[in-house]
């Protein structure tokens, strides 16, 4: 790391104005210098989609009038906050983009619906080192003190050592105190899955409407997992790629001889 301060990017997809990423920026506030750009509004779940089809809005904000850096509310979604931090906002591409701390898990499949860490790998996508976090607390009032100390070992890792090209790091932290967690552990995402159900209702108008709801099924039972780590008290880092190729099946495809 050179002697100027690394410029870090700072995201998320509950909102600007989320807990969590208040405490993220404070973490990232002793390692470098710091620029927001965050949903106006909750968008969690939102996956990696992008605004193609409506006005894209991102206005300067002071959320906290003691803090000096800059911070932007955008009215995408957290990919087109990394997008535009990077084409529009940002004078250099930054060193580092960190996304969270969401409230609540994206271990395991929730990655691929996560807000969270869709923004970490559009970072990744342009060529920035990235990190998404995350606590096992979906609660507004979760108590984010402990997880300080272990962003903030992780990150420094990162600026120090870089990522390989086309990796980021997906990092979940349990709900627990700082002195009750055991420690890190670099882990693979565990083969787990929702088992999904409709809630299905009617308006006082007639109209039927439906509740997505559903059951967490974790059928992996390495002890080499994300769900595993975290059920065991470590901070569980998950190295994920955003090339989706089944490299193991190309192989099995050539041998349909397709072409015939």
């Amino acid at each position: 790391m050179s002697q100027e301060k690394p410029l870090i990017l700072v995201t998320n997809d509950d909102g600007i104005t989320a807990p969590g990423i208040r405490t993220l920026i404070e973490v990232m506030k002793e390692l470098g210098d710091v620029i927001v750009v965050a949903p106006d509004r909750p968008q969690s779940a939102m996956g990696h989609a992008i605004t193609i089809t409506d006005t894209l809005y991102c206005d300067e904000v002071t959320i906290n009038k003691k803090y000096s850096h800059k911070e932007y509310s955008c009215s995408g979604t957290p990919a087109d906050c990394v997008k535009i931090a990077t084409q529009e906002i940002l004078h250099r591409k930054p060193d580092l983009c960190v996304s969270g701390i969401n409230h609540g898990s994206n271990s395991s499949i929730n990655v691929i619906y996560s807000g969270t860490m869709s923004a970490a790998v559009e970072a990744g996508i342009e060529g920035i080192p990235a990190i998404g976090f995350s606590l096992l607390d979906y609660s507004l009032s979760a108590d984010f003190e402990p997880t300080k100390k272990f962003i903030k070992a992780i990150t420094k890792k990162v600026l120090k050592n870089g990522l390989a090209k086309g990796v980021v790091l997906n990092v979940n932290l349990p709900k627990l105190q700082e002195k009750e967690i055991k420690g890190i552990k670099i882990c693979r995402q565990a083969k787990a899955y929702w088992v999904e159900e409709f809630d299905k209702r009617t308006s006082p108008q007639g109209r039927d409407y439906y509740w997505l709801t559903g059951k967490f099924v974790n059928e992996d039972s390495g002890q080499d997992t994300d769900e595993w780590a975290l059920e065991n008290g470590y901070v569980s880092v998950v190295p994920v790629q955003f090339d989706l190729t089944a490299h193991h099946y190309i192989k099995d495809l050539n041998d349909w001889e397709l072409n015939d």
